[in-house]
Order: C-alpha cells, then sequence, then structure tokens
C-alpha cells in the first residue's frame, strides 16, 4: 500500500472511528493483498509510511472474498469483477486475507 493511501485510511479512520471503516482490496495477488491487509490492521510492517507501528485494527476484505461477493448485485459484480476474478488464485487470496483477520 504506498504512502498516499496509508495517509488516507489512517484520517479516515480517525475522522469516523476504526468501527465505522471497512477497508475492500483488490490487489491481484494473495501477498500483496495479505501486505496491504497487515498495514490497515497491525501497522505497516516496512516501517516507512504513516502506518509505521500504527495498529488501526480495521476490518479488511479482498473484494473476491465470498462474504464480500455476496453483497454486491450480481450483475455489478459480473460486469466489474468477474473476469479479472477468473485469472486471479482466488483460493491464495482468501487464505492470506483471513491469516491477517486471525492475528487480531
Amino acid at each position: 500500500m504506498d504512502l498516499e493511501n496509508q495517509r488516507r485510511v489512517k484520517e479516515l479512520s480517525e475522522q469516523y472511528g476504526a468501527e465505522n471503516v471497512v477497508v475492500l482490496l483488490g490487489a491481484a495477488e494473495g501477498e500483496a493483498s495479505g501486505l496491504a491487509a497487515e498495514t490497515v490492521t497491525l501497522g505497516d510492517p516496512t516501517y516507512a509510511g504513516p502506518l509505521a507501528g500504527v495498529s488501526l485494527k480495521l476490518s479488511v476484505y479482498h473484494i473476491c472474498e465470498p462474504e464480500v461477493k455476496a453483497e454486491i448485485d450480481e450483475a455489478v459484480y459480473d460486469e466489474q469483477i468477474s473476469m479479472m476474478e477468473m485469472v486471479l488464485d482466488v483460493d491464495d487470496i482468501c487464505g492470506e486475507m483471513n491469516a491477517i483477520r486471525e492475528q487480531l
């Protein structure tokens, strides 16, 4: 997650409260998704950005996770996401996301 997005997430969390913020990711790889999820929950593991040492403990999901997919209109999901979902390793992404959430 780049430094600008870290700053935005931190500001939104402060403005609305962590309990009112959900981060929705769309990274194409499990490792990238896991790193971004770790950043917004436990803090920036690279210690390079605004979330270095800041544990926001935000709720975080990937757009391809079943619980998120179930909340989106099927026609919209098919039009906007399904093509990309076909080339992603969804199981790997879900595994990474679950591993980060289990650390909370």
